[in-house]
């Protein structure tokens, strides 16, 4: 039985949908006070709205990752609402698709930005919050393609996610001191908003390849985030975990019909 998380405060960026959203409503679950950092506050008010008619607390924030001050103002307001940053799921992310040769440097430098920068800066505007406690816990949303996997159309976001990685160990190094870990979630193909609205059988396509034979939930990923954030996982730092229902496993999409 993990310790309870109730009373501990949680900031999750990109919150307003997709596994961000998961997220930000499974932390309000088991009792967090979650603020929602979405760059609409039209959005990140609806994912609060939900967590609080679930009969949890939270509170909406409009903040762009990418802009050191947005990252201030939303460590600021955290502390003002809660007295405290326990932990940062700094999820937010972008992945628009550009095949090499085709791909600007504007649009590199939004994607790198965003991901890679956007980490950076939002852990940054959180450490002394959690440096003040002795205590924090900081989950980034990676992701198969970059570290593991590839996939063409996204070499930029491979390269933001697969820098994750590099940034998650030596933060790890340099705030163990603190009691603050550092972790990443790495998923595969998740039934998100976005998937859904690309029909049924793209789905089914695209389930065909994973051993499990469904792609995976939000819920799968927040499961793993929430793990991180305990006080059980104190000992866990520098680690990625892949959850992706064996995806990357098969050789071939014949090892999967075997």
């Amino acid at each position: 039985m993990f310790t309870s998380l109730k009373g501990r405060s949680v900031i999750v960026t990109g919150a307003s949908k997709g596994i961000g959203r998961g997220i930000a409503r499974r932390f309000g679950s088991v009792g967090c006070g979650v603020l929602v950092v979405s760059r609409e506050r039209a959005t990140a008010s609806t994912v609060a709205a939900e967590i609080r008619g679930a009969g949890g607390i939270a509170h909406p924030f409009a903040a762009d990752v990418s802009r050191q001050s947005d990252m201030e103002a939303m460590a600021k307001f955290a502390l003002e609402q809660f007295g405290g940053i326990d932990i940062l799921c700094a999820n937010a992310g972008i992945f628009p698709e550009a095949k090499l040769g085709q791909m600007t440097e504007a649009d590199f430098d939004a994607v790198i930005g965003t991901n890679l920068k956007g980490t950076f800066l939002s852990v940054s505007a959180c450490l002394p919050a959690m440096k003040a406690k002795r205590f924090g816990r900081i989950v980034l949303t990676s992701s198969i393609t970059g570290p593991v996997t590839g996939l063409p159309g996204w070499s930029h976001y491979g390269a933001s996610k697969a820098g994750q990685l590099g940034f998650m160990r030596t933060a790890a190094i340099e705030l163990a001191m603190h009691g603050i870990t550092v972790n990443a979630v790495l998923p595969g193909n998740v039934v998100t908003e976005g998937l859904t609205a690309l029909g049924d059988e793209y789905i089914r396509g695209m389930a065909a390849s994973v051993p499990m034979r469904r792609l995976g939930s939000v819920d799968d990923i927040a499961n793993a985030a929430l793990f991180f954030a305990t006080e059980e996982a104190g000992y866990i730092t520098a680690q990625s975990l892949i959850i992706d229902g064996g995806q990357i496993l098969p050789e071939s999409l014949a090892a999967v019909d075997g």
